[in-house]
């Protein structure tokens, strides 16, 4: 799937493709075909979560809280260190890409916990 994403990029900067002019020489040579319409495939719809899964995941959330290493991640975010909250995350987590993954989701709920605190005192 990535590869065909790069391929997608690369026709979009390279000249719209020419069709077939029938001949067997020349630039746009080949047989003239209509082009099949493919049905979608399912591994394109890998890695995408659907409704229900985002709804339990809340509900879980909601309920059980972060882990201890994510409000440790949180407490880091809150005096300002990030690059300490990266580490710490990608200790926790084994790699840089979901660490970084990770910072950001804690930093949208400590966004999201402030801007909910802010609403509060102005009532």
């Amino acid at each position: 799937m990535y590869q065909r994403k790069i391929a997608e990029e690369q026709e979009e900067e390279m000249a719209p493709k020419q069709p077939n002019s029938g001949l067997f020489v020349g630039l746009n040579k080949g047989h003239v075909v209509t082009p099949k319409e493919l049905a979608p495939r399912p591994s394109d719809r890998k890695g995408k979560t659907s409704k229900r899964v985002h709804f339990v995941r809340s509900l879980i959330r909601e309920v059980a809280g972060f882990a201890p290493y994510e409000k440790r991640i949180t407490e880091l975010l809150k005096v300002g260190k990030d690059k300490r909250a990266l580490k710490v995350a990608k200790r926790k987590l084994g790699t840089h890409k979901r660490a970084k993954k990770k910072r950001e989701e804690m930093a949208s709920a400590l966004r999201k916990m402030r801007a909910a605190a802010g609403g509060d005192k102005k009532k």
